[in-house]
């Protein structure tokens, strides 16, 4: 996708590093960082360096094949790789994409019998799988353009956009699509308390695409759905469990009851990646509690153009900060993948995965 007009990836490997845009920073500042060895990789995903489904599977993927690049030949291999394999799974725990690359790789590089081989096998399943996340949200995109009628105006929460991808995204997708289609599309951002991925980052790649987009508060999703003003509501998933239930951004369930209160689609975008099988159903999902100072306090820049953070809520006072919820499979109209619209069902998803 396209920053100041020019094409970048969200993340890559340049040799034994990995490369990825600090997303901490945007909308104020655009840097990429380089991430040396596995536990630097490790720590980019835990401080949210690198976030969203994709990215953190990305991370992940490359975060392994580090692993095998710097382990040592010899008695001591097997122990550093899975003191490796542990810090990596440790980092987040809800979204799939991170399990599902890790043990990829590992079976990748496992196949092999020299660590040389090992390490060329878990370097090529990494990238091989980077490629694979940004055709399959192409895909995504192509599947979900037409949902999006000329001139509509779509909903999303959280950012799902090709940030939180290798490239495309998965909620945003279809709106890139139907914009480059020559399709007339407008998006309302929700800026998703407390840490605002909706207003930093997608408001910031749509604005990069020339997309309109206005940001609104979170609570201000369920009035402008009941007096029409939005079309359809489009969100991502860290993790769909096998009977469709799906667990995204905490806010998404609210605004799914809120659709389905006023009679509007709401489809959660996700690549195959992102389905757990072994997961029977969303109260199996674990669901990731993240430091309460996310509430209490922002971050940003200040009108002299300095980074600060400012509290906002009373010294003294705690808060709860579940970074995730679940959204029913009944509440959602279709999971767009890319492989096409599939019912959000256990057996539905089931054929699927098992083509």
């Amino acid at each position: 996708m396209k920053v100041n007009g020019r094409d970048y990836r969200t993340i890559w490997m340049d040799g034994p590093c990995v490369k990825t845009i600090e997303q901490r920073l945007i909308p104020h500042a655009f840097e990429i960082v380089t991430l040396a060895d596995y536990a630097q990789t490790a720590e980019a995903i835990k401080t949210m360096v690198v976030r969203g489904a994709g990215a953190i599977g990305a991370a992940a993927g490359f975060g392994m094949a580090q692993v095998y690049l710097q382990a040592p030949d010899g008695a001591g291999r097997d122990a550093f790789v899975e003191e490796g394999y542990q810090t990596l799974r440790a980092t987040r725990p809800t979204a799939q994409d991170l399990f599902f690359a890790l043990d990829e790789i590992r079976a990748a590089a496992d196949s092999a019998r020299t660590l040389p081989e090992m390490r060329t096998a878990a370097v090529a399943r990494a990238n091989e799988l980077a490629d694979a996340n940004a055709q399959a949200c192409r895909r995504i995109g192509e599947f979900g353009a037409p949902l999006i009628a000329d001139g509509a105006t779509v909903l999303t929460h959280c950012n799902a956009g090709w940030l939180a991808f290798v490239d495309w995204g998965s909620a945003l997708a279809p709106v890139y699509a139907a914009h480059r289609a020559g399709k007339k599309v407008r998006v309302l951002a929700d800026e998703t308390r407390p840490r605002c991925q909706g207003a930093n980052l997608t408001a910031w790649e749509l604005s990069q695409e020339g997309v309109p987009v206005e940001v609104i508060a979170d609570n201000a999703a369920g009035l402008l759905m009941r007096r029409g003003q939005v079309q359809l509501v489009i969100t991502g998933a860290d993790r769909i469990a096998a009977n469709g239930d799906a667990a995204n951004k905490i806010g998404t369930y609210e605004k799914a009851l809120c659709a389905k209160a006023s009679g509007l689609p709401f489809y959660i975008a996700a690549p195959l990646s992102t389905f757990d099988l072994k997961c029977p159903n969303g109260d199996a999902i674990p669901i990731e509690e993240r430091s309460a100072d996310e509430v209490l306090y922002v971050y940003g820049r200040d009108d002299a153009g300095a980074f600060s953070r400012v509290r906002v809520a009373p010294q003294g006072v705690s808060a709860r900060n579940p970074a995730f919820d679940v959204t029913p499979a009944e509440l959602i109209t279709g999971l767009i993948t890319e492989k096409g619209i599939i019912a959000p069902n256990r057996a539905a998803i089931a054929k699927v995965l098992a083509k």
